[in-house]
């Protein structure tokens, strides 16, 4: 007992004494540490200027926010429709820059100077494009999730064919040759669950042909 007390205190308590330093040393580093993490998992915030539907927009983003995200979350413009969030359903389609794309896939801060079209600058209430009056005189849609991708997906696509888009069916064709089977080909990145093809190609062709609901 003499020998484990010395000066009043027992090997036990400079143990324990020289335990608790050490923690209290340790509390700077650590707590740089934690700092150092925190501002590593923190969002880098970037201004990212587009026009969306007509209209300029300006925001601060997050620089990993997707064109979807942006388009839902933050300008509440929320007819475009998340499915799969990973490029495979086409309910988030919009036309960019003239061109159709899954803006799930794409960042917002790639198209800072782009031109966006949503399903919302496609038509409105009261006003609309002839491809959402085509479905809804077809009943090109069941349950409606995918349709704002489709009724998008389908624009665009007529525009290209317009432009004089090599057909898919038959590459040596100089011109699309307007089937069923080619606007199903055209049409394949967007899919409907419900199965409804046969009446969204019919909408298809109507637009095309000229035809009014």
């Amino acid at each position: 007992m003499d020998q484990e007390r010395q000066g009043g205190m027992s090997r036990r308590d400079v143990i324990g004494t020289g335990a608790v330093t050490a923690s209290i040393l340790a509390i700077p580093n650590m707590a740089h540490a934690i700092t150092d993490e925190a501002q590593a998992q923190s969002p880098q915030t970037v201004p990212v200027s587009l026009t969306v539907n007509g209209e300029p927009k300006q925001l601060m983003l997050d620089a990993r926010t997707t064109l979807l995200d942006m388009m839902r979350e933050h300008l509440k413009l929320t007819g475009s429709k998340k499915g799969c969030d990973h490029g495979q359903c086409g309910a988030c389609t919009m036309i960019v820059n003239g061109r159709r794309i899954n803006s799930c896939l794409s960042l917002a801060v790639m198209h800072d100077g782009d031109e966006v079209t949503t399903i919302e600058g496609v038509g409105a209430p009261g006003k609309l494009h002839p491809m959402q009056a085509a479905f809804l005189h077809h009943d090109g849609y069941q349950c409606g999730y995918c349709t704002p991708g489709q009724i998008v997906s389908a624009v665009a696509m007529l525009e290209e064919v317009k432009a004089g888009a090599p057909s898919f069916v038959s590459p040596d064709l100089e011109h699309v040759a307007y089937s069923d089977h080619e606007v199903r080909e055209r049409m394949s990145g967007n899919i409907c669950r419900c199965a409804a093809y046969p009446n969204i190609v019919a909408a298809i062709r109507d637009v095309h042909e000229g035809k009014t609901a």
